[in-house]
């Protein structure tokens, strides 16, 4: 797959929202499950949230449960991360990624499978 992503929304204080989105080319969007990680200055990359082959199956890093909710339209070949009550800790570069894989914690922490990855979106929170 190849991603075109975007951030809906521009520079955000803490407590906002913003919504990132990735759009798929080709016609096996609904193949693949889906992550979206970030990478923070100094830090390594960080699964964030992942999505299976249906919103039935999601999995949240535990920080920020409540707050971002994945989703995905097959119809439209894409996938988006809903982020609310934003913190500065928040701040990074986010990637969405895609594999034919599962979505849980053991492949979130190792990419299992993961081999297609969009192009990053800076996310800045200011406080």
């Amino acid at each position: 797959l190849m991603f075109s992503c975007r951030r809906w929304g521009g520079l955000v204080q803490a407590g906002g929202s913003v919504r990132l989105s990735c759009e798929a080319s080709g016609s096996t969007f609904h193949w693949y499950v889906i992550g979206w990680f970030r990478e923070a200055p100094g830090n390594e990359r960080e699964g964030v949230s992942c999505i299976g082959l249906s919103e039935s199956s999601t999995w949240y890093e535990d920080s920020v449960k409540g707050r971002f909710r994945i989703s995905r339209d097959n119809a439209k070949n894409i996938v988006s991360l809903q982020m609310d009550n934003l913190k500065p800790e928040d701040t990074a570069i986010y990637y969405c990624a895609a594999g034919i894989t599962s979505c849980d914690y053991d492949v979130m922490q190792a990419k299992y499978g993961l081999d297609s990855w969009g192009k990053g979106t800076q996310v800045t929170v200011s406080s």
